[in-house]
This record gives C-alpha cells, structure tokens and sequence, in this order.
C-alpha cells in the first residue's frame, strides 16, 4: 500500500491544514495524520483530532505528546513508532522542516503551498485575532469556537422574532424549535394530549442534535431559538413535575448568554399556542431555572427594536474572542 503521512499542532484546525491533507488523500492509498498536543494549550489535542477526522474519515489520525525538541530528526522517530512498523512511502508538509523529517524516515518528501498561496493563513495568526480570520476556520473548528446565544421564553413573547432577526443582523444561522415541530408531528394522534418524560428528553436531544448541525456553518454566533432548559420548562407545564434528566441535559449547555423574552403585550393565537393562562407562571419558572443553574442572562422587556438594542449589546461583550 502506498502510505503517506503528515504532521502538525492543527491549533486550531483551519483551511490551509484542510487543503494540505486533500492534496496529500489524492496521491495515497492510505494518509495519516499525526497531531502534537502539549496539556497547557487551550484546545485539548483530542479535540483536534476530532475535527480532522470529521472533515476526513477516511484518513488515520494519531495524538502525540508534543514533548520533543523542534528538530526533524526526533520527530521522524515519533512518527515511525506511531506507525507500528509500517513504512512510509510519502511525507507531506507545508513547513521547512519538511524534507529532513522526510528523509529521517526513509521517505520522500512532497511539499504543499509552501507560500500559504492558496489559503493565506496560519494558526498564529487565528489565535492571535479569531474573529478577523475566522472564515478561515474549518467548520467543525468554527461549530466549538462559535458564541452560542439562547433565546427563550413562553408563549407568544417575542422569541422566534427575536432570533430571526438577531441571525439576520449577525449573518449567521438560526436553530428553529424542534420542540415546535414534533409537535405539530403528533397533533392527530388520540392521545395527542398525553406526553411522557422520555419523549421531553427526545425533544432536548432533538434540538441538540439540530445545533450541532448549523452551528458548523455559523459566523462567529449561532442563535437558538429555544434550548433543553425550555424543555424542562414545557415538562413541567404537560406532566406537572420536573425531570431531573432533563434538567441535566439543561445543565450541560454551553451557552454564553440567554435572552429571556418577557410576556409584556398581548397574547397572539397563531392556531398552536394553548398556555395563554399560564404565561406568567411559566415566565417565573423560566426565571427560577435560569437562576437555579446560574446561567448567565438579560431580560428583555418592551418592544422589539428595544429588545434588539439591549440584545446586541450583550452580544458585543459575548463577541470578544480572546488570543490564545
């Protein structure tokens, strides 16, 4: 088999190191992918190799202790022992120490971009000022460093509204409520009146799983309309009781700030509404969850213009990408 191979810290993981590991899969059999990671960097090296292998599944990535001298020599040793005896036919950088580590391992040595040509960007550079280079991250770098803001609140308060504008102004994506939509999924059922704990959890792990999927495509923000905490609200309100497991779903959400839409205008009826008596006693569990679990968050009140200002600039403090 012609074996190929590449190293790098992928810190973080952006377009130059994608393209450099496409070029390397279309003239091998078989690439691997080795990434040095030392325990103080920000990002885990576990973390690193996941994003290689969601953008690439078909190549074999190792983790590395990055703990030897920045010399060619040791690091062709390394890479030989990560291999488990196989020999490799092919080494691909970017990087002058390329060819000597090449030859270290009895390979030959194919160098890609070397003048960051087609993608002009380094990871000092993104560490340095993220939010300035971030269309040059890969997406599954850009779904773990985007801010995630969750806009929540009861019936007929302003959420939706409010995240579809927010995604608008911020260009970025917007997760819709699959709570909404497996519900209308169920409305006909004869029993469509009857719910049970595991189906709450299913909706929590169903909206989870639909801002996974656009948060890879996010500019810098992912706005969620509604989040597991909501869930635990809705729980509460069709069983009359809390679910602990809901409640830890909820507790796990990395969220950097929660907009929590007041109930201060009139109830609209838009055909699936049907808690307009219990607006106020579910806004106040919204809040006693909100405090409970010490998530950090604003409330919005008045009208939506004003909800706007007072949302964007919460999101300005949120927006700070710190170097790394």
């Amino acid at each position: 088999m012609n074996l190929g191979v590449t190293v790098g810290k992928f810190y973080p993981f952006h377009r130059g190191h994608d393209y450099l590991i496409r070029k390397a899969k279309a003239q091998v059999e078989q690439l691997v992918v080795v990434v040095g990671a030392k325990p103080e960097q920000r990002i885990p090296g576990s973390i690193r190799r996941n994003w290689i292998r969601v953008m690439h599944p078909d190549v074999e990535v190792y983790e590395t202790l990055d703990d030897l001298p920045e010399a060619p020599e040791p690091w062709a040793k390394r890479t030989l022992e990560l291999l488990g005896g196989r020999q490799p036919d092919v080494a691909f950088t970017s990087e002058a120490y390329g060819e000597p580590w090449a030859a270290f391992m009895g390979a030959r040595h194919i160098a890609i971009d070397c003048p960051r040509e087609v993608f002009p960007i380094s990871g000092t550079q993104l560490r340095q000022d993220l939010a300035t280079h971030w269309q040059m991250l890969t997406p599954p770098a850009k779904a773990y460093f985007a801010k995630r803001i969750a806009v929540v609140g009861v019936e007929s308060s302003g959420t939706t509204t409010l995240a579809r504008s927010l995604a608008e102004q911020y260009q970025t994506v917007w997760v819709p409520e699959y709570g909404r939509w497996y519900w209308e999924g169920r409305q006909y059922l004869a029993n469509s009146d009857n719910w049970d704990s595991d189906e709450f959890i299913q909706i929590a792990e169903g909206q989870i799983a639909w801002e996974e999927a656009l948060a890879i495509r996010a500019n810098r923000l992912v706005v969620c309309d509604t989040d597991p905490l909501a869930t635990c609200i809705w729980h509460r309100r069709y069983l009359g009781s809390d679910c602990e497991k809901l409640e830890q779903i909820a507790a796990r959400g990395n969220y950097d700030l929660y907009l929590l839409t007041a109930p201060d205008f009139g109830f609209v009826q838009d055909g699936t509404r049907e808690s307009e008596a219990l607006r106020m006693t579910m806004h106040h569990w919204f809040l006693e969850l909100l405090e409970r679990q010490g998530k950090r968050y604003i409330l919005l009140e008045g009208s939506h213009e004003g909800r706007m200002v007072q949302a964007t600039e919460a999101i300005a403090q949120v927006l700070k990408f710190p170097s790394f």
